[in-house]
């Protein structure tokens, strides 16, 4: 049944897609089989149509959600079935329905429910009085209600009798299909997102000022907007609506249900009124909100990976002796000493600041430091005392050749309690493995960076407020993504590295890394499957990410995957050239003929990519590391003077502007309209996490803590505010309701089937 509808399903991506159901169904049988999408995207080219790792992860991801759509579909049709009411209908529309949306909406009189107005009106006889003013036949009202005035059943009157009916005709048009779809398609077109202060929360609920009283269309609002709100009002500060003005959803029933001017229509009229503001709306809000939320949930998750992307891509120093330094006052600065693989070599702590102000002693060990491990570089964390330490290692007279950087120690302190920290230093307090990861930081950022949940690492925005299963998902991808296309050394990686490259799990890294430890490093490759547990399967997905530097075959330290030393050899051989020669000379590789090398499993793609490694074997794909510093004599908000012109590092970018930090502990915003002299519409466009830029200081709000800044080159042209709100005058991207397509089955010619035979015939085509 799975593999049915996994064709199905195929189809239907390809369609969707534009793609060919051939390369999409090679993608579809590759995920099944346990491949990942790395390997997929950079070794199975032929069988994709060459696939980016985005379109991998978007059919995976399309394959779920049928998968789930699909799960429901029977949930319902089994519901419905056992309950005695299936009918051909029901089944088509079932079959045909491509939303869960529809699918709930064909449900929803089928299911089971508590007791409601409506069940009890219908308890007490009235349907087939409902079931009459709904036809709106001619007649006045008492000789409709009439005969169903019972005491006995608990209609006293006349008008007890007709509210039981209409409270019958209510659920009716609540529970319509083309009802539902109709004034959905009119929330997301007209609906408005409106937010109130609650009333007595003014003060406490400052941060949220903007938003006390706002009224913005919900194709329209931005995400980053509307999880604001949403936290107001989950935080008890803001009341939140989201919905069409009342007058345009009761026209739009009335015009669906009132087909008559009689006494009828108008008890139909009183009812849409009743079951609009009391079932309609609150139901159709409740669904807007979480399919609004789920947008917003899914834009916030782009920015976050994009920025995540940026930051573990980052460019790294190499390997390196380091001196890293944890600022601090009375506590002091935690110094840490490690070699060019990032071992731990000493750690201790100095009093430069007040208030000890033992600059003496401090300046004496940190030289000591220095000379003592041949010192190359100094990382210094950008937290509390981050400037002032900064120039006091800058003022004591090191060697010039040594390098002094501030690094982003945003998830430090996570990583040092986290049990891979207790692990590496189990005899080390926090303070020391924090003062460790910020020095790793600089010399290997991906490396180091995959140690901490990328919640914590600060590039996000409502990180906690999205969907955390979607958001985990998302940066999984994206830290796999970047390990698996820079590769790793299995001779000197850490367990927690080794665990994202592809087919590796946490506990098969662990067995490298203990087969290391009690071996020795690794020769070949073909050694990795003297590893426990480490099968052909794994060797398959993981054997081309992971590099050995020094081993014998030089194609061990590239990208080359061992399936493929077969073609290199082979175009050694006719060149009579050796490996190393093919990867040396430019001249060599120039003559091959690739043509000569396409086989069935091996096309063009493979082939060209296998000459690009060999130009260039095991490339790292991030930046060439730039030295980066930040305004002397300019360390707190108090410092920033309208009008100044700093560097800054881009910490984060978000839909509304980037976050730039320029040195004083409080990151400044560069608004969407000053990131450059033309109009940009995205952010990422213009700017990306850890990009060095020049901003000047427009605005400056110590009380609150709020920058701003600008990256025009005459930011004082035009007097458009930059902090007040979060993007408040950034459209976003229009929300477009979801539109049902497909092509549905045809109906069977019912005078020639039975029921039985509908059935039948109807739920193998849903089969199919």
């Amino acid at each position: 049944m799975e593999q049915e509808n996994l064709s199905r399903w195929v189809e239907q991506i390809a369609k969707e897609l534009s793609l060919t159901v051939k390369h999409v169904n090679a993608v579809a049988e590759l995920l099944s089989s346990g491949s990942t999408i790395p390997f997929i995207s950079r070794y199975r080219k032929e069988m994709t149509g060459s696939m980016d790792e985005v379109m991998i992860a978007t059919i995976r991801d399309r394959i779920e959600q049928l998968r789930e759509l699909d799960k429901r579909r029977e949930s319902v049709l089994a519901s419905i079935e056992k309950q005695g009411k299936l009918t051909p209908e029901i089944l088509a529309a079932l079959v045909s329905a491509q939303t869960l949306s529809e699918v709930e909406d064909i449900y929803l009189p089928y299911k089971p429910k508590r007791k409601t107005r409506a069940s009890v009106a219908k308890e007490k006889g009235l349907e087939p009085l409902a079931q009459k003013l709904f036809n709106q036949e001619p007649g006045t009202i008492e000789s409709f209600a009439n005969a169903f005035v019972d005491v006995e059943k608990g209609v006293n009157n006349l008008e007890e009798a007709l509210e039981g009916a209409r409270d019958i005709i209510a659920e009716w048009l609540s529970e319509n299909p083309e009802s539902r779809k109709k004034l959905r398609e009119l929330f997301w077109r007209e609906g408005a997102v409106r937010a109130r202060v609650i009333k007595g929360k003014e003060t406490e609920g400052q941060k949220f000022k903007d938003y006390f009283d706002w009224n913005e269309p919900i194709a329209h609002v931005p995400s980053h907007r509307l999880l604001a709100l949403r936290r107001g009002e989950k935080e008890g500060f803001l009341t939140l609506d989201m919905i069409p003005e009342d007058d345009s959803a009761i026209q739009l029933l009335e015009r669906l249900f009132v087909k008559n001017a009689n006494a009828a229509s108008e008890q139909v009229s009183l009812a849409i009124k009743d079951g609009y503001k009391r079932l309609l709306r609150p139901s159709l809000e409740t669904e807007i909100r979480m399919e609004s939320k789920m947008k917003a949930d899914e834009e916030a998750i782009k920015v976050f990976a994009s920025n995540l992307k940026e930051l573990l891509l980052a460019a790294p120093l190499g390997q390196k002796n380091v001196l890293a330094l944890d600022p601090g006052y009375r506590s002091g600065c935690k110094v840490v000493c490690l070699d060019r693989q990032g071992k731990l070599l000493h750690h201790d702590v100095i009093y430069p600041h007040e208030p000890q102000k033992q600059t003496a002693q401090a300046s004496a060990l940190i030289k000591s430091l220095c000379d003592k491990f041949d010192i190359e570089a100094i990382a210094i964390g950008n937290g509390t005392a981050s400037r002032e330490t900064e120039a006091f290692v800058k003022s004591i007279g090191l060697p010039h050749k040594i390098i002094v950087m501030m690094v982003n120690e945003s998830g430090a302190s996570v990583y040092s309690a986290s049990e891979a920290a207790r692990d590496e230093f189990p005899d080390k307090d926090v303070t020391v493995r924090g003062a460790v990861s910020i020095g790793r930081r600089l010399v290997d950022p991906l490396a180091e960076l995959v140690k901490i949940d990328a919640k914590s690492i600060g590039v996000g925005q409502y990180q906690h407020d999205v969907d955390q299963v979607k958001l985990k998902q998302g940066l999984d991808d994206v830290v796999i993504s970047c390990v698996n296309s820079v590769g790793v050394e299995v001779n000197t990686a850490s367990k927690e590295l080794l665990s994202y490259v592809s087919g590796l799990s946490p506990a098969l890294a662990k067995n490298i890394v203990e087969f290391r430890n009690q071996n020795g490093p690794f020769k070949s490759r073909e050694e990795l499957m003297k590893v426990n547990r480490f099968g052909e399967k794994v060797f398959e997905q993981a054997a081309g990410f992971l590099r050995i530097h020094e081993a014998e075959n030089p194609l061990d330290a590239s990208a080359v995957h061992p399936e493929s030393y077969a073609i290199v050899n082979q175009m050694a051989n006719d060149l009579k050239c050796s490996i190393k020669d093919l990867m040396t000379s430019a001249e060599l590789r120039r003559q091959l003929d690739l043509s000569r090398y396409v086989s069935e499993k091996t096309g063009l793609p493979t082939l060209t990519d296998i000459v690009t490694e060999l130009e260039k074997p095991g490339r790292d794909p991030r930046k060439v590391f730039e030295v980066f510093t930040f305004t002397e004599g300019v360390n707190t908000i108090e410092d920033l003077k309208i009008g100044m012109k700093l560097p800054g590092i881009v910490t984060n970018v978000t839909n509304f502007g980037a976050f730039v930090d320029v040195g004083v502990h409080q990151d400044g915003l560069v608004h969407i309209s000053h990131l450059g002299d033309k109009f940009i519409k995205d952010p990422k466009e213009a700017v990306s996490v850890q990009q060095k830029v020049m901003v000047t200081v427009v605005e400056v709000d110590v009380a609150r803590k709020r920058i701003g800044l600008s990256m025009k080159s005459n930011p004082f042209a035009d007097a458009v505010p930059v902090t007040k709100n979060q993007g408040a005058s950034h459209p976003g991207k229009s929300i477009k309701p979801n539109k049902p397509g497909g092509n549905k089955p045809n109906k069977p010619k019912q005078k020639e089937l039975t029921m039985e035979e509908k059935l039948a015939l109807l739920k193998e085509k849903f089969k199919r």
